[in-house]
């Protein structure tokens, strides 16, 4: 990975850090203020769940931006074939399989009464199984590394063996 790649991906990640960390101050406290004043009891239900399932699914993108930025200085440094490299991916794998779990909460929560149309409910369900299938694409990632990882520590032991024939 380039350097320049590096360094715009390393950007885009203080971006996401930097603006969910708005969204959690800033925005959250607005989104529950609306609920609660705009809505009024029609939303009353509802109102704590979806701000607990938001608050919550900022942090599933602020741990694998972390975990990321990671992984992304040990591509740098040469080291992401290790072990090591497998924890961030796990924690990543994890992130991600919450939100998808958040995201089929929102729907159970709007499901009932008048808070959504059906059809919303129905796309919040389709957005979750999207959510799924993005963890399990980082699973089969995962299994690739795992590939390189082995093939990485044969090459190195074939490389020790080679080295002392000569």
């Amino acid at each position: 990975m380039g350097k320049a790649t590096v360094m715009l991906l390393r950007g885009v990640l203080v971006a996401v850090l930097a603006g969910s960390v708005f969204v959690q101050a800033v925005m959250v406290p607005l989104l529950a203020h609306d609920l609660e004043h705009d809505f009024g009891s029609d939303v009353d239900d509802v109102a704590v769940p979806l701000i607990v399932i938001v608050v919550l699914g900022i942090v599933t993108v602020q741990v694998s931006a972390v975990c990321i930025w990671r992984l992304v200085t040990m591509v740098r440094r040469g080291t992401v074939f290790s072990p090591a490299a497998f924890r961030y991916v796990d924690i990543i794998i994890g992130a991600i399989a919450t939100a998808a779990v958040l995201v089929f909460a929102t729907g159970v929560v709007l499901a009932p009464g008048d808070s959504a149309a059906p059809g919303v409910v129905l796309l919040i369900g389709g957005l979750g199984v999207l959510v799924a299938g993005v963890a399990l694409i980082v699973v089969v990632q995962r299994a690739l590394l795992a590939q390189a990882v082995a093939r990485d520590a044969e090459a190195h032991d074939l490389q020790s063996e080679l080295d002392e024939v000569i």
